[in-house]
C-alpha cells in the first residue's frame, strides 16, 4: 500500500530492514594500484553525534558515511532532459525527498541526460571507452552485436567486481546483466522496470458478437487456461462470413508474422539462440520447443490471418485491427498508443502459453547500461554506488507500480494493465540471437516462413532450420571465441 509519511520515526525503523538487501554497504575488491574507496572516501567528521536519519546510513569499514567527493554522475541516454520532473503526486514527492537525501548525504549529483541519439549510442560508447575522459558516465545502449564486440574487446567494466551491485536483488528482474556476461564477469545491467513486449490485443465487440464474454478471456488468463488451443478456439468462433456471401468478413487475427512466430517460440519455452551452463551461445533453432512453436504459428496464420495484398504497407495490420476487420492482433504493448482512440473497446492479454510452458512469458529486450572499462576501480565503484542508490525502490513505496499510469491513460480497461502488463513486467526471459554477429532472425527465417522460396517450394520450419544449421553454427562458434 502506498505510504505518505516517509519521514516519520515509526516508519524509519522499519525501512532499515527493507533496505538492507537493496542498499548494501560497499567496498571494491582488489583495485591493484588504486586505493580502496573504503579507505579514501569517508568523511572525517563522523565521530560527532549524527542527526537522526530517515533512511539507513551506509558506512565504510571505518564507520564513516560514504562520501563520493561531489562527483556528478550522468546516465547517458537519447531521450532525457537532465531535469527531474516536478512532483505530481505523493509518490513523486517521496522520490524527490529520497533523491535529495542520497545526494546530500553521500555528496554526489546524478541525472539522466540525452547525449547523442539512438543510432550513435553504441559507437559513442566505443569511442569514449577507447580514449577515456574525465566525466562520470553510465552509458545506455541498445542490444546488438556492436556491444558484444565492445565486451569482447575489454571496453566494459566488469560489474561483478563492484560489491555495491547485488544482482540477486529483484530490481534486476529483466536479467539484462545475464545478456552481457561470461565466465569472467558481468558487463551490463538495467535496474528499470522491464518493458512489456508481445501480447494479444482483442476487440471486445467482435468477441462478444461471437458469443464469448470478453471478461472470460481475462479469467482464462488468470486461471492458466489461456493456451494455444484456447486461442485457436476463439479465433475459429470470431472468424465468420457476416453477410452470407461466401466471403469471410471478420478474421481471427491480423499481425506482423514475425511477431506471431517469435512470441510463439518464447511462449513454448523455446529460443533461437540460448546459452549453456558454461556461458557459450547455443543454436536452439532446431530444438523441439522452437520447431513445435514455429509449426503452430504457421498453421495459425494459414487458418485465421487476414489476407493482405503485396502492395500493402508493412503496418497494414494496425489499421485493420483498428477498423474491426480482425478480432485479435499480436503486437508489442506500445501499440496502446495507436489503439487509444479506437472506436471499439479492446483488451490486452499475454500471448497464450504453449504445451511445453507452465506460465506466460515476456521476452525482455531492454536497453543495456554499462560503465567504461577505462575508469579505474575507485571511480567505477563510486559510479556504481550512485547508480545503485538512484535505482533503488523508494522507501515506503516498494510495491508502487508508477509505470502503470502511462498505460492507464491509453487503455480501454483496467485488466489489460493490472493483470496483463503487470504480469509481463515480472515474468519474462531474455534470448541471445541479437548478440551473435551475422544472425538476422527476420531475414534468415521468420520473414520466409509460410512463403514459397526462390524455387517456388513451401519449406517447413524444420527444412528452413536445417538449411541454416551450418551457417548459424559457424557464426555461433565464432561468437563463442
Amino acid at each position: 500500500m502506498v505510504k505518505k509519511t516517509l519521514f516519520k520515526k515509526t516508519v524509519a525503523a522499519s525501512m532499515a530492514a527493507v533496505l538492507a538487501c537493496g542498499m548494501i554497504a560497499c567496498g571494491t575488491k582488489d583495485a591493484g594500484e588504486e586505493k580502496n574507496p573504503t579507505e579514501t572516501s569517508g568523511t572525517e567528521n563522523n565521530n560527532s553525534e549524527e542527526p537522526e536519519s530517515p533512511y539507513p546510513l551506509l558506512k565504510d569499514e571505518k564507520g564513516n558515511v560514504y562520501d563520493l567527493g561531489g562527483m556528478e554522475v550522468i546516465i547517458r541516454d537519447w531521450w532525457s532532459s537532465g531535469e527531474e520532473p516536478e512532483p505530481q503526486n505523493a509518490y513523486d514527492e517521496a522520490r524527490k525527498e529520497y533523491l535529495d537525501w542520497i545526494q546530500d548525504t553521500y555528496n554526489f549529483k546524478i541525472k539522466m541526460l540525452a547525449i547523442g541519439d539512438w543510432s550513435s549510442a553504441p559507437g559513442d560508447f566505443v569511442n569514449y571507452a577507447s580514449t577515456g575522459g574525465d566525466e562520470n558516465y553510465v552509458f545506455t545502449v541498445w542490444q546488438g552485436t556492436s556491444i558484444t564486440a565492445a565486451m569482447n574487446s575489454g571496453l566494459m567494466y566488469d560489474l561483478s567486481e563492484l560489491d555495491c551491485l547485488d544482482f540477486t536483488d529483484k530490481k534486476w528482474v529483466s536479467g539484462v546483466h545475464n545478456l552481457l556476461s561470461n565466465k569472467e564477469g558481468i558487463y551490463g545491467m538495467n535496474a528499470n522496470t522491464p518493458e512489456p513486449r508481445a501480447g494479444v490485443f482483442f476487440n471486445k465487440r467482435l468477441v462478444k458478437e461471437a458469443g464469448i464474454e470478453p471478461s472470460d478471456l481475462y479469467k482464462w488468463q488468470e486461471s492458466g487456461e489461456w493456451t494455444w488451443e484456447k486461442f485457436e478456439e476463439v479465433c475459429a468462433a470470431v472468424q465468420r462470413d457476416v453477410d452470407s456471401d461466401g466471403v469471410v468478413d471478420i478474421y481471427g487475427e491480423t499481425s506482423q508474422r514475425i511477431q506471431v512466430y517469435s512470441a510463439a517460440v518464447y511462449s513454448n519455452g523455446g529460443e533461437f539462440v540460448g546459452k549453456d551452463e558454461n556461458g557459450n551461445y547455443v543454436n536452439e533453432l532446431e530444438s523441439a520447443p522452437t520447431l513445435e512453436a514455429l509449426n503452430w504459428g504457421v498453421d495459425l496464420i494459414n487458418k485465421y490471418e487476414l489476407p493482405v495484398s503485396a502492395e500493402a504497407n508493412w503496418d497494414y495490420y494496425v489499421t485493420a485491427f483498428r477498423e474491426g476487420k480482425a478480432a485479435f492482433c499480436v503486437d508489442d504493448a506500445y501499440r496502446f498508443n495507436d489503439f487509444a482512440e479506437m472506436e471499439d473497446d479492446w483488451g490486452f492479454l499475454c500471448f497464450p502459453k504453449g504445451p511445453r510452458a507452465t506460465d506466460y512469458t515476456n521476452c525482455y529486450q531492454d536497453n543495456v547500461l554499462i560503465i567504461p572499462a577505462c575508469y579505474g576501480a575507485e571511480k567505477a565503484w563510486k559510479i556504481a554506488f550512485a547508480y545503485n542508490l538512484y535505482t533503488n525502490p523508494i522507501p515506503g513505496y516498494e510495491d508502487y507500480e508508477g509505470w502503470q499510469s502511462g498505460y492507464m491513460t491509453k487503455s480501454k480497461d483496467i485488466e489489460s494493465v493490472e493483470l496483463t502488463l503487470a504480469r509481463m513486467t515480472k515474468n519474462g526471459m531474455i534470448t541471445y540471437h541479437s548478440m551473435v554477429p551475422g544472425i538476422e532472425l527476420g531475414e534468415d527465417i521468420l520473414w520466409t516462413l509460410g512463403y514459397p522460396d526462390a524455387n517456388g517450394e513451401l519449406a517447413t520450419p524444420a527444412q528452413r532450420a536445417e538449411g541454416l544449421r551450418n551457417a548459424w553454427d559457424t557464426k555461433i562458434n565464432e561468437a563463442n571465441k
